[in-house]
């Protein structure tokens, strides 16, 4: 079989942008009527096994290890009433919901990617997010990235030619260039093509030769690139732990198989009706197994 894991945030952020709006009794319901619908899209299309990842709230355990880390500070009012609805309305379509409250919705996609990765009976996982973030979770041909939005596949070679290093190494890359969606900011002078270039010699921050001239590795500035790490070390280790996702989120207790989609629940109707779209209900009906 194989396993769809939705970045449900990253949906709801995209529908909210790209849809457009609907209030219904004042009360805007726009991204979570698209966003369910581009869920029923999918089951239409043949995902039959899928789950969707959400960060119940926008704070997690990372924000107490960095102060910068992102918040919900300056988050649409509109766009954050969503984040329970959406929960909401996919629960009572039948679709399996892993909300996130100390972890992150990444983390949770992390934690299914891995356990449905040991199950022998799943072919292939889809991690469905854009994320750079997620490339770490990608393993060969089996666990993939899957942007929705272009209609492209990441394999683990496909990591390696858009970021120039293995999806191991992809925390070390980010904690070095930074992340500014995440809120952190790197190591000063390393960009990506040096990160990439002395990562995909060396793999780890801790093995990179503190002396540059031990580098048979060509970037330019290396002298520069040496020092700025070495004396930044702990901070770069800091900002891995930031980027590094976790794999021991509970989400997955029963196996792959228990995410299969087995249709709308009773409330589907009410739900879809709350939302102005009852067309969304006879859309599940009819795709029901």
């Amino acid at each position: 079989m194989e396993v769809h894991l939705v970045d449900g945030t990253y949906e709801l952020f995209r529908h909210f942008y790209g849809a457009p709006r609907h209030r219904v009794g004042g009360r805007e319901v726009g991204a979570v009527r698209s966003a369910l619908g581009s869920m029923l899209g999918m089951i239409e299309s043949g995902a039959h096994h899928l789950a969707v990842a959400t960060d119940h709230v926008i704070e997690s355990f990372r924000n107490d290890l960095w102060p910068g880390y992102k918040t919900g500070t300056g988050i649409d009012s509109d766009l954050r009433g969503q984040f329970e609805p959406l929960e909401e309305a996919l629960r009572a379509f039948g679709i399996t919901v892993w909300p996130m409250v100390e972890l992150e919705a990444d983390d949770a996609l992390a934690s299914g990617a891995a356990a449905c990765a040991r199950e022998a009976d799943v072919e292939r996982v889809l991690i469905c997010t854009p994320d750079k973030d997620l490339a770490q979770c990608v393993r060969g041909r089996r666990v993939v990235q899957l942007d929705r939005r272009r209609g492209q596949i990441r394999d683990e070679a496909g990591v390696v030619r858009r970021f120039g290093v293995p999806p191991g190494s992809i925390p070390d890359l980010l904690a070095l260039v930074g992340d500014a969606a995440d809120g952190f900011p790197g190591i000063a002078g390393w960009g990506p093509k040096s990160s990439a270039a002395v990562l995909s010699r060396y793999g780890t921050l801790e093995t990179i030769p503190p002396d540059p001239a031990g580098w048979d590795v060509a970037v330019r500035g290396a002298a520069r690139l040496a020092t700025s790490l070495r004396d930044n070390m702990e901070l770069a280790l800091l900002f891995r732990r930031l980027a590094t996702l976790r794999t021991d989120a509970a989400v997955l207790r029963e196996g792959g198989g228990s995410l299969r989609w087995r249709g709308p629940g009773p409330e589907a109707g009410a739900v879809a009706a709350s939302l102005d779209a009852p067309q969304l209900a006879e859309r599940a009906r009819r795709a029901a197994p």
